[in-house]
């Protein structure tokens, strides 16, 4: 800390000068891409710019401005933008403490045509993802403002930014980050499933946690109290069952009494005003004595659930006694007098709970007066406040970053005078293609209806746009036969009952559903919170509304009405390839009602994907990549064929080697390594990630997971390790043990092999994987064994019997009886069907 700047420690902000206050320090507040030497104070903190300082640096990145920017939200104007991947690095950071940090995005238009509506980008800090694929194009109000835990793990922190795509920048409006108050996070605290208690979790302070919900209880909204807890919101949107009760408790207090008691928040960290309201359930009346909160959080992940209280009901210390739940199955008794605890009213306290969310997508939490001592009359039960923060999931991006560059550097330094070469023609590639990339302006399509609203209202931090104000312009080429009214899908979904819940993912929810026809189909509803945008959505309609194939998800209709964007698909009766190999939570044992795919069923599903695959790769304009492969967007029907589906990210055409703008925006795990160093994604993507999905075929896990052991990590690089070791079958799913024919096993690890190569021009094409695949199946099914001498590459249609066919991307290849036009009788191929198809604009 010697270095630290010496006007900073100035500036230290002393709220209340109260031994038991928390001093809100002021490292560091930052109002990113100003050149402003007015600091700007926002609920008493004091905004520094960004620009020439010695306790951080911003990284490659550049500073914009928002001309038309309201003057009431000055800390708003600018922002800092990041083209490729790099860091925001912070300096005399204390190790082994609790940092809060702050990201405030408030998008715009740049007087350069820099739009941030539209921008889609990754950020983590820690090893920890704290947003992914992260828009604000559908937010309901500006600033978005989203809050963080994470303990430093050193003296430095870095908070990465990485666009999603080459089309795309990540920026940043203002960063706050600080220390936490001591024992702000504790280790241990009880953890409670949806079916009760379930011991306690330890190890809390390792998590990194995003806050979700801040609830003030009974309360009015807070955004501009000088505490460390700011975006306070009213409960009354999340109440299901209101009981009895009574808001905005009258307090006996003067102020509220701060001392020494345990899991009491100290003054300065939860604004006043949260304790001093409440809501509040009282007896008689013949009403159900209990108030329920429902919230909606993410499916089977960990939760933090800290809920406050403060008894400024009673007029003395009394002997109160109720109830709080958690999913009805888990009771609390809160009794903060009973023991000593508490000698006075109007004290602040609360609990900890660690709450693992299930498969509903909800959690639920009630106050009751039923009690442990049921022989005591009780008056009423209370509640302040609600804290809800996620855990944060471990950032795979880096590792990907990190393995393609190792991957690039080894590649090249056999023999040592060549690897220096390449490395320095490297350098001066990289060098013209940053300056390049430069100078070259963002296409950008935008009216002022897509801007957020400028005018200050009543001082808010927040102004409110509706979802589909920021959009771009509408694509013409929609098939308006296919339109749906949002009506019909609610009668469909019954207006989205979470009974008939089947999946969620990066876009939103999937209901399954029922027209007025009694077809069944799955309903895709877009959700603001995740990342699907409107180009995603059209791109969807555009390439399904135009293609037909046994193994490609078929789309019956889409509703696009208000904020809605809700694609309807042919309903997939067996679910996910995934469901169907390992349970998506991979600390959990596989689910033995879908883990019964034999090794012959396997096989025939990814020859199924293929097909679908090869159809997209082999239009006459350079067909149409993916570039989203992986086993849940394989869905089975009930006889277990296999579909190609989320064609989101779908792009048509050739890739254009001097364009960059044909960005990814796929999974961790999945991601072709080529994409890092070449900024091109093509169909040999497309390969690389299937070859990782024959490994989650073969291996019944997923594409990452956390291990002590780095090489286990990454799915594609221990396949990869054991297949070079000739013992492929060490990591086999143990329910295929004994099951597999050793030459079916061995073609198939060689299929994997080649699809896995670093170079995409050393990978095969999807039709080559296709007859691979297929001569697989038939060692199986014949239980044919090679002589050593043969060659495992050689073309299986000389095996199989089957016509030869010239392995080129671009054949026309024949397509089987069932894999024909459904309108049609005649047989097509795939180019054929593509040469009516252009996308234009698509992402």
């Amino acid at each position: 800390m010697k270095n630290f700047p010496a006007f900073l420690f100035f500036t230290l902000l002393f709220l209340l000068q109260l031994s038991s206050s928390y001093i809100l320090p002021q490292q560091y507040f930052i109002d990113c891409g100003s050149d402003s030497t007015v600091p700007i104070t926002l609920a008493g903190r004091n905004f520094i710019v960004d620009s020439s300082h010695g306790s951080f640096s911003v990284g490659a990145s550049e500073a914009v401005v928002n001309d038309a920017a309201d003057p009431s939200l000055p800390l708003y104007r600018t922002a800092r933008i990041y083209r490729n991947p790099s860091s925001f690095d912070f300096k005399n950071i204390t190790e082994n403490v609790t940092y809060l940090i702050r990201l405030h995005f408030f998008p715009f238009t740049s007087h350069r045509g820099i739009n941030l509506v539209d921008s889609v980008f990754h950020v983590w800090a820690s090893n920890f993802s704290l947003l992914s694929n992260f828009t604000v194009r559908n937010s309901h109000e500006f600033p978005v403002i989203t809050d963080f835990l994470l303990r430093a793990k050193d003296n430095t922190l870095s908070i990465y930014f990485a666009p999603a795509d080459g089309t795309s920048v990540a920026f940043v409006n203002a960063i706050e980050v600080f220390l936490a108050p001591e024992d702000f996070i504790i280790n241990d605290a009880p953890r409670v499933t949806s079916g009760g208690s379930d011991g306690v979790y330890k190890g809390l302070v390792s998590q990194g946690l995003q806050t979700v919900y801040r609830v003030n209880v009974g309360g009015e909204e807070i955004n501009d109290s000088p505490t460390v807890t700011l975006g306070w919101v009213p409960d009354d949107e999340y109440v299901v069952n209101g009981g009895s009760s009574v808001q905005n408790c009258s307090l006996y207090n003067d102020r509220l009494r701060y001392g020494e008691l345990k899991k009491q928040p100290e003054e300065n960290v939860i604004p006043d005003l949260v304790y001093k309201t409440c809501k509040k359930v009282e007896a008689g009346n013949g009403v159900s004595p209990n108030i329920t909160w429902r919230f909606n959080v993410s499916q089977n992940t960990g939760l933090l659930v800290r809920v406050h209280f403060c008894d400024t009901q009673s007029s003395s210390a009394n002997m109160l006694n109720f109830s709080l739940y958690i999913y009805g199955n888990f009771r609390k008794n809160i009794n903060p007098y009973a023991n000593g605890d508490l000698s006075d009213t109007g004290v602040p306290f609360y609990y900890d709970f660690v709450v693992e969310s299930d498969h509903t997508g909800f959690l639920n939490v009630s106050i009751s007066l039923a009690s442990d001592n049921e022989s005591t009359i009780q008056t009423f039960a209370y509640l302040n406040g609600l804290e809800i923060m996620e855990f944060m999931k471990e950032s795979h991006l880096a590792l990907q970053l990190t393995k393609a560059k190792n991957k690039k550097i080894l590649h090249i330094i056999i023999p040592l005078v060549s690897a220096v070469c390449s490395l320095f023609v490297l350098m001066v590639m990289v060098f013209l293609g940053l300056k390049w990339r430069k100078g070259k302006q963002v296409e950008t399509i935008i009216s002022e209806a897509m801007l957020p609203y400028q005018g200050g209202q009543g001082g808010s931090l927040y102004s409110r746009v509706s979802d589909r104000t920021i959009t771009s312009s509408p694509v013409p080429n929609l098939n308006l036969k296919l339109k749906i009214s949002f009506a019909e899908v609610l009668e469909a979904t019954h207006n989205f009952d979470s009974k008939l819940l089947i999946g969620e993912g990066g876009f939103g929810k999937v209901y399954k559903g029922v027209l007025k026809t009694g077809k069944k189909v799955a309903v895709k509803r877009s959700d603001s919170r995740h990342g699907q945008g409107l180009p995603e959505f059209h791109t969807e309609i555009i390439v399904l509304s135009k293609i037909c194939h046994r193994h490609l998800v078929s789309l019956i209709g889409y509703c696009d009405e208000g904020a809605e964007m809700i694609l309807v698909y042919e309903f997939m009766e067996k679910g996910t390839l995934r469901d169907h190999l390992y349970s998506s939570n991979s600390n959990e044992k596989k689910q033995s009602a879908l883990s019964g795919l034999t090794w012959k069923e396997r096989l025939e599903i990814c020859i199924g994907s293929a097909k679908g695959l090869h159809y997209l790769h082999t239009g006459s304009d350079g067909g149409i990549i993916h570039r989203d492969v992986k086993s849940t967007n394989i869905l089975l029907d009930e006889n277990y064929v296999a579909k190609v589906a989320d064609f989101g990210l779908s792009r048509s055409g050739p890739p254009d080697p001097d364009d960059f703008s044909m960005g990814i925006k796929g999974s961790f795990g999945y991601l072709d390594p080529e994409y890092f160093t070449s900024f091109q994604f093509t169909e040999k993507s497309d390969v690389y990630s299937f070859g990782v999905v024959l490994l989650e075929v073969l291996c019944a896990r997923p594409a990452i997971i956390t291990s002590s052991k780095i090489q286990e990590v990454n799915l594609a690089d221990w396949g990869l390790f054991w297949h070079k070791k000739g013992q492929l079958e060490k990591i086999i799913d143990p329910l295929l043990v004994d099951h597999i024919n050793p030459n079916s096993l061995r073609i198939f690890g060689e299929v994997v092999e080649k699809c896995l190569r670093a170079n995409g021009a050393d990978r095969p094409t999807m039709l080559d994987v296709l007859w691979d695949l297929e001569y697989a199946l038939q060692m199986q099914q014949n239980k044919v064994r090679r002589e050593p001498h043969e060659d495992s590459t050689m073309d299986a249609s000389f095996e199989l019997g089957l016509p030869v066919v010239g392995r080129l991307a671009s054949i026309n290849f024949p397509f089987e009886k069932d894999d024909k036009e459904e309108d049609g009788d005649s047989e097509i191929t795939a180019s054929a069907v593509f040469s009516q198809l252009k996308i234009e604009g698509a992402r």
